[in-house]
C-alpha cells in the first residue's frame, strides 16, 4: 500500500499543469499595477505554495505537466512531463491520458490549496469537480481518466466551468469547494488574505510595501 493512504482506497496521481514562471509569459493580467518580473515571481510563488501542498498530499504519483523548464521551485518527489501541443482542453486531456488509475488534477492559479482539500477518495464517486469564481474550474478528478470528458470543452471563458460540469452529468460527482483563481491583483490580495502564511501571501506583501 502507498505511505499515507487509507486500508480500502485507491491511491490517486496527482497532476498539476503549469506555465513555466518566466517574464510576460505568465500572470499577464496582473501588469499592472506589476511588471511582468514582478508577476513572473509572483506566478513563481503562487507554483512552489501548490507543489508544496501536492508534496504533503497522500499520493500514488505526484506529475507537474509543464510548459517550459523546471526551476529551483521544483520539490523532491514531483515527476516532470511536458505538456502537449494543442489548445488547454487537449493538454489537460493528455494530462489525464498519461495516468492508469484515479487522478485529480489542478493548475498553479490558486496557492491557497492544502492536503486536506487534496485527499480525495474515489470509493463512492466517479469524479470530483472544483469550481472556480471566474466561472471556470480549478480542480477535475476522474476515478477512470478519460481524456475524451476534457477534449473541446472550451476553455478561458465564463462557461468553461459549466461545461466541463455537463461533460461530468452522468457520473457520480463530488464538488469540491469554491474557490478564487489569481489572474487579476484583486485576485491576488484575496488570495493571499486566505492564506497567510504562504510564499505567495509573502511576496504579494514585499511587492506592495516596496510600492508605498
Amino acid at each position: 500500500m502507498t505511505p499515507g493512504t487509507r486500508p480500502g482506497t485507491t491511491p490517486v496521481t496527482l497532476l498539476v499543469i503549469a506555465k513555466e514562471p518566466r517574464p510576460g509569459r505568465v500572470k499577464t493580467r496582473l501588469t499592472p499595477p506589476f511588471t511582468p518580473e514582478e508577476a513572473a515571481g509572483l506566478a513563481e510563488a503562487a507554483l512552489a505554495d501548490t507543489l508544496d501542498a501536492v508534496a504533503r498530499t497522500p499520493a500514488r504519483r505526484r506529475v507537474l505537466v509543464l510548459d517550459g523548464a523546471p526551476g529551483p521551485w521544483l520539490p523532491d518527489g514531483v515527476e516532470v512531463v511536458p505538456q502537449c501541443a494543442g489548445g488547454l482542453d487537449e493538454r489537460l486531456a493528455a494530462a489525464f491520458a498519461g495516468c492508469d488509475g484515479p487522478a485529480l488534477l489542478i493548475g498553479m492559479d490558486t496557492p491557497q490549496v492544502t492536503p486536506e482539500l487534496l485527499t480525495v477518495d474515489f470509493a463512492d464517486c466517479d469524479a470530483y469537480f472544483g469550481p472556480a469564481e471566474d466561472g471556470g474550474f480549478w480542480a477535475l478528478g476522474l476515478a477512470d481518466p478519460d481524456p475524451g470528458l476534457l477534449r473541446g470543452v472550451p476553455m478561458s471563458t465564463p462557461d468553461t466551468g459549466a461545461a466541463q460540469r455537463r461533460r461530468l452529468a452522468r457520473l457520480r460527482v463530488r464538488e469540491l469547494p469554491l474557490l478564487r483563481d489569481v489572474d487579476t491583483a484583486y485576485d491576488a490580495a484575496v488570495v493571499a488574505g486566505a492564506a497567510p502564511g504562504g510564499r505567495f501571501a509573502a511576496r504579494l506583501a514585499r511587492l506592495t510595501a516596496a510600492r508605498r
